[in-house]
């Protein structure tokens, strides 16, 4: 008999990809599962899961926000909202196990599911869980986790170690290098530095790269880079100092991402969960630079979870504009940190963290006999 599945949240690439990672496994492991998502009005999932080929609805929820705005006042009135449209939602598909991936609307849909008597299973990315989590996994009968020790925000019975889903045409890394440079118009001669702030891009990252443009004038020799500025700053940036350089190429959105990291001898990233996870998968020597406009900042505890295995580096936010591209040049010269940082985060990686999770949900829903 064919299971029914709701997977709830999103709100950022990094929740949405690997939900839908997740709902591609279910379809592999078990071709007849039916799959409904559950997302937020007018964020991107709303977009990227009828792309995938499976059905959403959207809840009117967002965030509350920590400062005082009035944007506040209207949050009892969302939750309220999306707390009555999640109970009719899950009356009428009638799911065996609903699965939050993190994001605004997981927490109504899951609590809702959880009220009727629906196992939900929750999927914490990061090191660090947010609020949402830390409550839903009160009545979860199951939670994924990427790292060690979350028995400290979780009941340790209800952990499974399983990573995080990433996107499959990363799992076998096998470009052909001179046509990844071909594709970027970069110099085979040159090693490169590839630096992404996300596809909206991260200010405090492009600040960096503008602020060492003469040091990186210095190393044209020695460096090229690979600069993603995303899609908020590439106006601004494209006419920048650094931008100029003709070893620097910048772009607002890299859709090639496999042959961004294929070329990469270095790499300079925030440190969110989903981009922890690829860099992971495909052992490239990283610098990070947590965003600290998260909550719990939960980045900068991702990052040191691979700090202290020796597998990244680490610069601070506030540090970026004097520190970060010296860092990632030093790094780039020396051959046996490297090769050690390229060691211990290959260590990490869990190709199939999409079926892992995808088997823990179909447990759950074999359980939940109607």
């Amino acid at each position: 008999m064919s299971k029914k599945v709701i997977i709830s949240g999103g709100g950022t690439g990094g929740h949405v990809f690997p939900a839908i990672a997740i709902a591609n496994a279910l379809k592999r492991i078990a071709p007849e599962t039916e799959i409904l998502f559950v997302g937020a009005q007018g964020k991107l999932e709303m977009e990227k899961v009828p792309k995938a080929g499976y059905p959403i609805k959207g809840l009117w929820i967002s965030g509350f926000h920590r400062k005082l705005t009035l944007r506040n006042l209207a949050f009892p009135f969302k939750l309220m909202s999306s707390l009555w449209k999640a109970r009719g939602i899950v009356k009428e598909f009638n799911p065996d196990v609903a699965v939050g991936v993190g994001g605004y609307a997981s927490g109504p849909t899951l609590e809702m599911a959880a009220r009727a008597g629906v196992p939900i299973l929750v999927q914490e990315q990061n090191s660090y869980p947010g609020v949402t989590n830390k409550i839903l996994g009160k009545k979860a009968s199951a939670i994924c986790v990427s790292y060690d020790g979350m028995q400290h925000f979780f009941p340790k019975e209800k952990l499974v170690l399983t990573g995080n889903p990433v996107r499959k045409e990363l799992a076998n890394l096998n470009i052909n290098k001179q046509d990844a440079l071909r594709h970027f118009g970069l110099d085979e001669n040159k090693p490169t530095i590839f630096i992404m702030g996300g596809s909206l891009g991260a200010r405090s990252i492009n600040d960096a790269v503008e602020a060492q443009a003469e040091y990186l004038k210095d190393e044209m020799e020695n460096v090229q880079i690979l600069w993603q500025a995303g899609k908020l700053y590439i106006k601004e940036f494209k006419k920048s100092k650094a931008a100029a350089l003709p070893n620097v190429v910048v772009t607002d959105f890299i859709d090639r991402m496999d042959l961004a990291y294929g070329l990469a001898d270095v790499v300079i990233s925030r440190a969110g969960a989903l981009s922890i996870s690829e860099l992971c998968l495909v052992g490239k020597p990283t610098l990070l630079v947590p965003s600290p406009n998260v909550a719990e900042d939960h980045q900068t505890k991702n990052a040191y979870a691979l700090v202290e295995k020796e597998a990244a580096l680490m610069v601070k936010d506030a540090e970026a504009k004097t520190e970060m591209i010296k860092t990632a040049i030093a790094l780039l010269k020396n051959e046996e940190i490297k090769n050690k940082l390229k060691e211990n985060i290959k260590k990490r990686a869990v190709p199939d963290a999409d079926e892992r999770i995808a088997r823990e949900v179909l447990k759950l829903a074999n359980k939940n006999e109607h």
